[in-house]
């Protein structure tokens, strides 16, 4: 029998490798007609503004005017005093809240129940309304005045909105120090630490990051909170802006001014946030997520390839 040596010996012809799968990306035609339908309510409430009666000129003449700069101090001002307040006070009542006294706990329960329980509008009038109640307020040796002289506008700016954030504050304290293991509470009174010192060594600092997030929108809520005080006649912002647009006879747009003054300090309150939740953040996760900047010139600026590196 005669084999064919040239069939056999020839070379084997590989195997043709699969076929190129051309990707066809899914179409998502919601997305245009949604965009399309924003953009044209946008475009109508731009158009709407436009035909308005507003007199846009008088923005930029009063945006940098004493009387605006002040009551953006004020604003400022009242917003940093009433929070430390209401930090101080809000950690006291959440350590009282979690203590093991049943007078103290029941103290801190009622104080948190009554002030988040009644409008922060209501507050400032019964504090700046008390001098119909009290004539005087008599301190002894201490201090003795008629209330009206003693219950100014500032004060009661920072009575009624400090005492009602130190309730909200509270809240906010607990949960972060209950977040905290409480092993590691047992560990340090193992250690010999007091009660006193293992909350400011070892439970708050780690409470912290727990705390911080919600502490800033505090903050941020706490900047336009402070419109209210305009009721009891505090000079702050919103105040100057609203005596201002009476006078000049153009009271709406000296309402955008205010709001664009407001939206300058909360953004940059925002990104003071972002700073301080990412500081306190470190412990918590290995690499931290890049910060705007970083991803702005990440974005805009080429990377660099390092040598050696294949195209």
């Amino acid at each position: 029998m005669t084999v064919d040596v040239s069939k056999t010996s020839g070379p084997s012809t590989p195997p043709s490798g699969p076929d190129t799968i051309t990707a066809v990306p899914v179409r998502h035609p919601g997305r245009y007609v949604s965009a399309a339908v924003a953009l044209a309510l946008l475009g109508t409430v731009v158009y709407a503004f436009a035909q308005g009666k507003i007199n846009w000129g008088a923005i930029p003449d009063y945006f940098f005017d004493e009387r605006i700069l002040d009551g953006v101090w004020n604003t400022l001002l009242l917003t940093v005093l009433s929070m430390v307040i209401g930090i101080v006070g809000g950690i006291l009542l959440a350590v009282m809240r979690l203590s093991k006294n049943p007078v103290t706990s029941s103290i801190s329960w009622f104080y948190i129940w009554f002030f988040r329980g009644t409008p922060v509008l209501v507050q400032l009038f019964v504090w700046f309304n008390l001098g119909l109640v009290f004539e005087y307020i008599n301190l002894g040796p201490i201090y003795k005045d008629y209330w009206s002289s003693f219950m100014t506008p500032l004060l009661t700016a920072l009575l009624g909105l400090g005492l009602n954030e130190a309730a909200y504050m509270a809240e906010i304290c607990r949960a972060g120090l209950l977040s905290v293991d409480e092993g590691q509470t047992e560990a340090s009174h193992a250690l010999g630490m007091s009660h006193m010192k293992t909350l400011r060594r070892i439970v708050i600092p780690q409470a912290m990051r727990v705390i911080v997030p919600p502490t800033g929108n505090e903050v941020i809520n706490m900047l336009k909170t402070t419109s209210l005080v305009s009721a009891v006649q505090f000079s702050e912002l919103f105040k100057q802006a609203q005596d201002i647009g009476q006078n000049a006879g153009s009271t709406v747009e000296m309402y955008f001014l205010a709001a664009a003054w407001y939206l300058i300090m909360t953004s940059v309150l925002s990104m003071g946030q972002y700073y301080i939740e990412r500081f306190y953040a470190r412990g918590s996760s290995r690499s931290l997520p890049p910060t705007p900047l970083q991803r702005f010139t990440n974005a805009v600026l080429p990377t660099r390839r390092p040598k050696g590196a294949s195209a």
